[in-house]
């Protein structure tokens, strides 16, 4: 089965490969390209580009200020932005804390927040790993204790992405020790500047600074930034990943990467023979490209039933697996045709000092990066679990 595109939706890519054709940047678009960091202003002139289209909030309703698509219109998008090397803006605000607010939040919050979401003025962060509650959550310790008006929180977040450029920050906390450790979480909205929060950089394995730690020392937070009620925090945690998991299975990003080891290997001279012409590469190759074509024909059915009404299921667990897989062997397929000229390069080297293209100066670290989709939005393992209690169950 495969899905059959209305007339509209065909006409829809259309506009918006138009768009991204003559308003995405170049500079930007090539930096994505290359596998190249993006800063701060980078991400926040596309958020304006897109905020300027009325496209920024892919997920929200017309209401709120998104463009109220539909499931289908949606992969479309993100599709169509993958091909064209547009840069993926951080989901903490548009995709997470959004739709949090849209349904938890009360009428003040969603009034002063969702506008400063969409413009850029607040950039969000998320406060949910801490060290010993990563997949195991609602081991969670950082506590928020009420005291008047305010609640007082001590503890520690890590793994918090892109922290360094954010003002703002959404947390579970842990409000009550009763009842099941679930029980006692609480979703709280926390501004950076407060007196008693410290956030320290965490170096990765390939040399980058995208994620950091979070301290919080006698951190007083107003009531009024509790979303939901008080100890609600677990339901609102298991609505947000549904979000965080939206395209998580990267069709598009796997399929440009594929364009991209395609092109290199009919360049790439080994031993007299183009590489697309080695047997043991070739049929590699093949491999992935079978496998994302039945992870692409998974996703489009899952947008059928979507669009059909159907509510979705353990479905996005075997998407984020299988799109994990494929992503994590085209990034190793490509760093081997590099070979040598994959290898590291120190950070300190200006592009005019590096003795092999940008672009392979570049696959180790966005291999070593990539290891980390097999982690966020739910480690593969408990994706496995997940699977397995939904497939097998009596």
């Amino acid at each position: 089965m495969d899905l059959e595109f209305t007339g509209q939706e065909r006409a829809f890519r259309e506009e918006v490969r138009s768009f991204l054709q003559t308003e995405l940047p170049r500079d930007i678009s090539e930096k994505v390209a290359a596998g190249k960091e993006l800063g701060r202003e980078d991400i926040l002139r596309w958020q304006a580009i897109l905020h300027a289209k009325g496209w920024v909030a892919a997920t929200w309703p017309k209401e709120y200020g998104g463009p109220g698509w539909s499931a289908v219109e949606r992969h479309i998008f993100s599709e169509e932005c993958a091909l064209h090397s547009a840069p993926r803006l951080p989901a903490f605000g548009l995709n997470m804390l959004g739709p949090v607010l849209i349904r938890f939040g009360n009428e003040q919050q969603k009034r002063d927040i969702l506008p400063r979401i969409l413009d850029g003025s607040d950039w969000w962060c998320q406060g949910y790993s801490e060290p010993g509650a990563g997949s195991d959550l609602a081991s969670l310790r950082t506590r928020a204790v009420r005291d008047g008006d305010h609640y007082v929180i001590n503890g520690q977040k890590t793994w918090t992405t892109l922290g360094q450029y954010a003002n703002r920050i959404f947390c579970l906390v842990r409000t009550s020790t009763e009842g099941k450790p679930q029980e006692g979480i609480s979703f709280l909205l926390v501004d950076l500047d407060t007196p008693g929060i410290e956030m320290r950089p965490i170096k990765l394995i390939d040399g980058g600074h995208e994620v950091n730690e979070v301290f919080f020392t006698d951190v007083r937070v107003p009531v009024t930034n509790l979303v939901g009620q008080e100890n609600q925090g677990w339901t609102i945690a298991k609505y947000l990943l549904t979000h965080e998991r939206t395209n998580i299975a990267g069709v598009g990003f796997a399929t440009k990467d594929l364009e991209r080891f395609r092109r290199l290997a009919r360049e790439i001279i080994r031993d007299g023979q183009r590489l697309s012409e080695n047997p043991l590469y070739a049929a590699r190759a093949a491999e992935i490209e079978a496998e994302l074509e039945a992870l692409r024909i998974t996703n489009l059915r899952m947008l059928a039933n979507a669009r059909d009404g159907a509510a979705g299921g353990v479905e996005s667990s075997l998407l984020k697996l299988k799109g994990t897989q494929v992503r994590q062997a085209l990034q190793d397929l490509y760093r081997s045709a590099l070979g040598a000229q994959a290898a590291p390069i120190a950070d300190e080297l200006s592009e005019n000092e590096l003795t092999v293209p940008v672009e392979a100066a570049r696959a180790a670290p966005v291999y070593f990066n990539h290891r980390k989709l097999s982690i966020f939005g739910g480690s593969n393992e408990i994706q496995r679990n997940i699977v397995a209690k939904e497939l097998f169950r009596e």
